[in-house]
Parts: structure tokens; C-alpha cells; sequence
């Protein structure tokens, strides 16, 4: 009997070994169920666009959990171009895991494209995917419904100020604070000024206060002896002495006796000297905690208010002169007032106008600021009462914002037969030219043209650039449109300024009509003037 030997062991016999092999076979077949268990599918939403709409591209797979998947990353669906992914969406199955990953696809090109079959990978194996067809379609766009007009040029947008706007509000807000303040302190001050009284009034309306105090009954020597010496010293301060309330009493007492000794002063000696014994023994009262009897008080304040009314008396009537000085240093303290009030009225208006300046700025710009508020020539003949009218033979119908005038001597385009009307010149914002002749053997539509260039060279116009395009108006009469460029110096001393043209020619049969329309390359206005001028434009064929 044959006998089958290996290293660890002997197959004694032919049974073990087709076991051997059934083994073998049963373990490959299991492997292989498992790699087909892993599933891959891909879909599309639809397979017809048009022209920047997206595809949702939609890949699926089912694996077990322990498995790794890679979906593809990148620009791999080219000639689509991949615009998103989205996360990836997992959801169990019995005991298996179900990931989808979508991808949104555009094309900005119309025609027809595949998608390409892609590459997902998982554990170390790859599986590729399906591909599919797409088809982009273009936009169709019925041109005999609306008129096309040529693309406008860029804009140049300044660039937005990075305060915000609530902190605009917050600082107009805190300036008519401080006007509204700065108004009521100056009217409580008028008002407390008004409500002064004079030295002397003042003078016995303390001591009547002081009468009324109670002060005397509460045993409050020390201080109803300091509102007696403050009422005294204070007319003093503002009738005769302008230090009587800073001045100890000797130099008080030392100024009374001097503008005595002047004349200035028709104090008696027995009135000096009552005064500074007062005014002593409220010092004692006040600083050295004397206290007097209240009889003493009481004579005290009785001669307090004889003194007051001695140095009243005493007291010479000013001059004439002297009031006159009087007078007019009166005037020109209320004239400097009336001017602080002025000056504070006006600093008050501009910073208010400032407040709502600047938050116009911020929010709106400095040039729609400007144009609003400064003004703009261009804007508000954009925003006047238009005039539409009918200008030479054959007759051309336009609309502008004023009447065209007959210009004889300065003619654009034709020269012989023509009539030309005109608006503003190639010095301001916008000028208007609407030239026409009968139809003539010798016309020839070119030379028209170049006496428009040579009118322009001959008035400072360099580099001339210049385009043309078919042209058709509003009422359906054909023409030729040329318009570009060109830079206008008047003379060498002035700064050339970017213009831009446009040239409207029409023949009708009967004759040849002419618009020219010249305005600043830089003037936003002046453009829309420009385009609203030429779109105006309406003929009537009288030939037929």
C-alpha cells in the first residue's frame, strides 16, 4: 500500500488524503464568500443638466466593521468638476456597516461628458465603480424679447471703513449729551445770576436767615457767630473790599481805616471799631471755643446790621464818568457773552453735523455722501426733466437732459449740407452732437467719421482707441455703432483727462444722421447719461 509522508506527520492512507484536500478547497470558498461580501455601488441623481447646475455623485458600500474603506478624494471626476463632499453616513445592517459618501459635480461647459469610473479601496483590496454619461445643456436665451446692451466696465468699489456702525450711534449719542448738558449748565447759570442779589440786599437777607436759624436757642454759639462774621465779611467783599473774605481782621480792619484816611470812606471811628470787636470775638468763637452769652449774640448782630448800613451810607455816588466806564465795561462783558454764546452754538451745529457726516460715510460712502450732499453736476442732470425732440433734415428724434443748439461755426462729423446741433463742450462732463445732410453722390459715410477724429485731434484728443459694432434702435432703424477711448488735453499747461465716445451713424435712404456723445471715463453719471442718449434715439424712414 502506497504510503504519503510529510515532515510532521504520515497520510497512511488514500482517504486522509482526499480529506486533506476537502479541507483545503472548503477554506479557499470561504475566503472567496467573504471577499464577495464586500459590496460597492455608485449612482448619479441625473444624467442631464444645464450649464452651473450640480450632480449629486452617491457611492455606497457594504463591509464588515472591522474592515478599513477609503473613498476617492480630490478633482478624480474629471471633466466634472467636484465643487463638495459631504461627511460620510453610516448605518448598520445585522452586523455589518452600510457607508455612503456623496459628492456634488458641475460643469460650466455644455456638451457631453463621462463620469469616470473611481477607485475605493478597502483593506488592502480595490474595487472600481461604474462610470456614467452626462449631458450639459446650454441656456437658452430669446434675445428678440429684451435688448442687449455692451457690458458695462468695471467699478471700482472704495473700500467700507471697519468701524462699526453701532459705535457711530454711541459717539453721536454721547456729542448730544454733552450739548444737551453744556445747554442746561448755561441756563442754570443765567438763571442763578439773574436770581443774585445785590451786596447789600444780600447783606440783610443773611442776617434775617440767621434770625431765623435758631441757633441762639440750640446753644450753637460757634457757628452763629461764623454766619455772622461770613455775612459781614461778604458784603464787604463785594461793595468795598474785594479780600475781606480771604483777610484775617487786622488787615480788614487796617484797609476800612486807610480808604478812610483817603476820603474814599466816610466811616466813623466808633463804626471801625465796633466792627473789629465783632469780628474779633467771633474769631474767639471759632477758633478759640469762646463762647459768649446769648444778650452778647444778640447786640452783636444788632451792630453787625448797623455797620452794614453805616458803610452803605458811607459809600460815595459814583461820577458820571464813572458810571459811564461803568457802562461800557458792562457792554463789553454782555457783548463777550453774546460771542461765547455764538461760538458755542456754532461748535455745537458742527459737531452734530460732523456726527451725522461721518456716520453717512461709514454707512453709505464718502462719494454718495459727496454727490448727495456736496453735489454732482453729472447726477442732477441724470435726475432733471429730460427733453426729447426732433433735430435737423431727415429729422432724428433724441432725448436730453436740455435743448440741443444750433452750432454753425463748430461743426462735428459732416461739413457740407449739414445741420449740427450741440449740448455742453469737450471741456465739461457730457457733450451731445447730433449732426444730418440730405443724401448726396460725391457723401461718403467714412470720411464723416474721420471729420468727427479730426474735429477731436484738432481739440486736443490722443490715443484714440476705437472699436465698432452693428447698431439698431429702439424703432428698429439699422446703423453702424464706433465708440473706445481717448485722452483729452486742452493745452500743455492742463492735465489730460480719459474720455470715452460714442459715434452713432445712420443712413436712411433720404440722407445720414449723426450722434456723437463724448463724457468723463470716470463719471458713473455721466455714463448713464451716455447710454440713456444713445438708447433714446429714434428715426422715421420717409423714403417709401
Amino acid at each position: 500500500m502506497q504510503k504519503i509522508v510529510r515532515q510532521n506527520g504520515i497520510f497512511d492512507t488514500p482517504a486522509k488524503s482526499v480529506l486533506f484536500f476537502c479541507l483545503c478547497t472548503f477554506f479557499l470558498l470561504l475566503n472567496n464568500f467573504r471577499g464577495q461580501a464586500q459590496e460597492v455601488s455608485a449612482s448619479v441623481d441625473t444624467t442631464t443638466i444645464k450649464i452651473g447646475e450640480q450632480i449629486t455623485y452617491k457611492l455606497a458600500v457594504e463591509t464588515s466593521r472591522e474592515d478599513l474603506v477609503v473613498f476617492p478624494e480630490g478633482q478624480s471626476f474629471s471633466p466634472l468638476e467636484m465643487i463638495e463632499t459631504f461627511a460620510i453616513d453610516t448605518s448598520e445592517i445585522s452586523d455589518r456597516y452600510r457607508l455612503t459618501r456623496e459628492y456634488a459635480l458641475t460643469q460650466f461647459d455644455s456638451g457631453s461628458y463621462t463620469i469616470p469610473r473611481q477607485r475605493v479601496l478597502i483593506n488592502d483590496r480595490e474595487f472600481r465603480t461604474d462610470s456614467f454619461s452626462v449631458v450639459v445643456n446650454d441656456v437658452v436665451v430669446d434675445t428678440t424679447k429684451q435688448k442687449m446692451f455692451p457690458i458695462k466696465p468695471a467699478v471700482e468699489v472704495p473700500p467700507a471703513f471697519g468701524v462699526p456702525t453701532w459705535l457711530w450711534w454711541l459717539l453721536g449719542l454721547i456729542l448730544l449729551g454733552i450739548v444737551a448738558y453744556l445747554l442746561y449748565r448755561s441756563r442754570k447759570k443765567r438763571k442763578e445770576a439773574a436770581k443774585q442779589l445785590p451786596p447789600y440786599e444780600r447783606a440783610l437777607f443773611e442776617l434775617k436767615q440767621l434770625d431765623d436759624s435758631h441757633l441762639l436757642e440750640q446753644r450753637e454759639i460757634k457757628e452763629y457767630y461764623s454766619q455772622l462774621s461770613a455775612a459781614v465779611r461778604r458784603y464787604l467783599d463785594g461793595e468795598i473790599y474785594d479780600h475781606a473774605l480771604e483777610s484775617t481782621t487786622n488787615e480788614l480792619i487796617t484797609y476800612l481805616e486807610a480808604e478812610r484816611d483817603k476820603g474814599k470812606l466816610k466811616l466813623e471811628n466808633t463804626t471801625i471799631s465796633r466792627l473789629k470787636e465783632i469780628l474779633e470775638r467771633a474769631d474767639l468763637a471759632k477758633f478759640a471755643n469762646s463762647k459768649p452769652d446769648v444778650l452778647t449774640a444778640k447786640e452783636d448782630r444788632s451792630s453787625v446790621e448797623n455797620v452794614i448800613k453805616d458803610t452803605k451810607a458811607s459809600i460815595p455816588q459814583p461820577t458820571e464818568e464813572e458810571l459811564l466806564r461803568d457802562r461800557e465795561y458792562r457792554e463789553r462783558l454782555e457783548r463777550k457773552r453774546k460771542v461765547k454764546k455764538i461760538i458755542f452754538g456754532i461748535v455745537a451745529v458742527v459737531l452734530l453735523i460732523s456726527a451725522g457726516a461721518a456716520y453717512l460715510i461709514s454707512t453709505r460712502g464718502i462719494e454718495y455722501f459727496t454727490d448727495t450732499y456736496i453735489g454732482n453736476s453729472s447726477k442732477e442732470m441724470l435726475e432733471s426733466d429730460w427733453i426729447s425732440s426732433e433735430y435737423g433734415t431727415p429729422s432724428v428724434t433724441i432725448a436730453t437732459p436740455d435743448v440741443l443748439v444750433r452750432n454753425i461755426r463748430d461743426s462735428v462729423g459732416m461739413s457740407q449740407g449739414k445741420e449740427t446741433f450741440n449740448f455742453g463742450s469737450l471741456d465739461t462732463n457730457l457733450f451731445v452732437s447730433v449732426s444730418t445732410r440730405p443724401a448726396s453722390e460725391d457723401f461718403d459715410v467714412e470720411m464723416a467719421v474721420e471729420d468727427v477724429y479730426a474735429f477731436l485731434e484738432a481739440n486736443g484728443a490722443k490715443n484714440i482707441i476705437t472699436k465698432q459694432e452693428g447698431y439698431e434702435t429702439l424703432n428698429g432703424a439699422p446703423g453702424f455703432k464706433i465708440f473706445g477711448t481717448m485722452s483729452l488735453q486742452k493745452d500743455e499747461k492742463s492735465q489730460p483727462v480719459s474720455k470715452e465716445y460714442t459715434i452713432l451713424n445712420f443712413g436712411m435712404g433720404e440722407g445720414f444722421q449723426q450722434v456723437v456723445v463724448i463724457y468723463n471715463e470716470n463719471d458713473k453719471y455721466a455714463d448713464e447719461i451716455a447710454q440713456r442718449i444713445t438708447t433714446s434715439v429714434e428715426l422715421i424712414n420717409n423714403s417709401n
